[in-house]
């Protein structure tokens, strides 16, 4: 039977995006950066080792902060062996940006799911600054790249919206004399524009003839930092639309980061008839964060403005179970962007709705989704399973289903989940009060 009522109070892990660009930074900084609520999740941790490897001294205190020693803006050692990225796109294509302008060579490895992930995106700005690569047939990991010290500035147009592009190019250019410029039809998440700035370097934005053009200065000097790590969006939303879709849910989330770049996904719940209610809004080092308080309510199915989608990536697989309840019909168009994330989460997650009873119908670029108008899903055929594809989101997404489905959902594999959020299960058990 469906899943108790979600109630009390919770705090979801720190934000996974901040938590990369804090270890970047302060591996780049003059100082100590002290990092509070940094998210302990595999990725993150992966980035903190490569760091280490380039000669950053990142050791986590008694009391669960951080703390980083950093090399200075090309300070970066040549690390001894193949820097592991895990399942970390993130890391890995930052990391390749910060490397491109230093004197050293670096060879990237990865699992098997992120040795599938396109590279190239990255690889050909990074090409004109004057770094050299030998990739994997496709442009995939393993890859070996050489830094160019100096590195060339270059003015890019960003010809498919990414932040993780757009920060690996403004990454190389703090070691790259002269103004390195990004230009974002699109605009994207800009956490690293705000971490940029508050660790000093020189970083300018404005909006001409509607895009956005991102200007920093090379050879900066960075300043070590105390940063507060607010609660991730992408993992809030699992439990934003848990509470929304279980009758009597009155939750509240903790400290939830609300960058404008990152709450599409808020927006949208709120046009299909969420109640989601911001408290004590604040700002905490150059990010807007308030505590989410959420109630049950009857969603209804709308046009998904695909303008949203650069602000709410990460979250479709989550609004596509939200919509599996709806009354009425969801559309989602302009997503080709999640046929290349760990999974391609268009077709897998339209896979595993119609394996647990949702109707759903897949497109080029999106999916339509018949909702139930909150009728309970059936959940999965007692022989079979939901193939997550070794994809954290969609493993989380079908849990968050199978609080709605009449006989639960079976997954193939948990495991990923650890890679962004080890304690959901956990999490899970006690909101509901019971077994998740």
């Amino acid at each position: 039977m469906p899943a108790g009522p979600l109630k009390g109070r919770i705090r979801v892990p720190g934000d996974k995006s901040i938590s990369h660009r804090s270890l970047m930074l302060g591996a780049l900084a003059v100082g100590e950066t002290r990092v509070t609520g940094l998210l302990e999740g595999e990725d993150v941790l992966a980035t903190a080792a490569a760091m280490r490897a380039m000669g950053a001294t990142i050791e986590r205190e008694g009391d669960g902060s951080w703390s980083i020693h950093g090399v200075g803006v090309g300070g970066l050692l040549q690390p001894r062996s193949a820097l592991d990225m895990g399942n970390s796109g993130t890391s890995t294509r930052l990391l390749m940006g910060v490397v491109a302008s230093h004197g050293i060579t670096a060879t990237f490895t990865g699992d098997a799911s992120l040795s599938k992930r396109p590279m190239g995106r990255v690889i050909e700005p990074l090409s004109r600054m004057g770094a050299s690569f030998e990739a994997s047939p496709g442009g995939t990991l393993p890859l070996m790249m050489r830094g160019c010290l100096p590195a060339v500035p270059i003015e890019y147009r960003l010809p498919v919206a990414s932040a993780q592009v757009k920060s690996a190019i403004l990454l190389a250019g703090l070691n790259t004399p002269g103004i390195t410029t990004v230009i974002e039809p699109v605009p994207t998440r800009d956490h690293s524009e705000r971490m940029l700035r508050g660790f000093g370097a020189e970083l300018e934005v404005e909006e001409i003839d509607g895009e956005r053009v991102i200007r920093v200065r090379g050879d900066a000097e960075l300043h070590a930092q105390d940063i507060v790590v607010p609660g991730d969006p992408s993992s809030a939303a699992f439990f934003i639309v848990a509470a929304t879709l279980v009758k009597g849910s009155d939750l509240v989330i903790e400290n939830v980061g609300l960058n404008p770049t990152r709450a599409g996904l808020i927006e949208v719940l709120r046009q299909m008839g969420a109640n989601i209610e911001e408290l004590d809004r604040r700002e905490v080092g150059g990010e807007p964060v308030a505590d989410l308080r959420v109630r049950h309510a009857q969603l209804h199915g709308i046009d998904v403005d695909p303008a949203l989608a650069p602000s709410m990536i990460d979250e479709f697989p989550v609004l596509f179970v939200a919509a599996a309840l709806a009354k009425g019909t969801t559309h989602t168009t302009g997503l080709e962007e999640l046929r290349v994330k760990e999974s391609d989460r268009i077709a897998a997650m339209a896979a595993a709705l119609e394996l647990v009873g949702a109707r759903v119908e897949e497109n080029g670029d999106g999916l339509t989704i018949h909702g139930t108008g909150g009728e309970p899903l059936s959940g999965t055929p007692e022989t079979l399973a939901v193939e997550t594809q070794l994809d954290h989101r969609i493993a989380m997404s079908m849990a968050v289903a199978a609080l709605v489905s009449r006989k639960g959902v079976a997954v193939d594999s948990a495991e990923p989940i650890a890679t962004s959020f080890p304690n959901f299960h956990a999490l899970l058990e006690t909101a509901t009060g019971g077994d998740a």
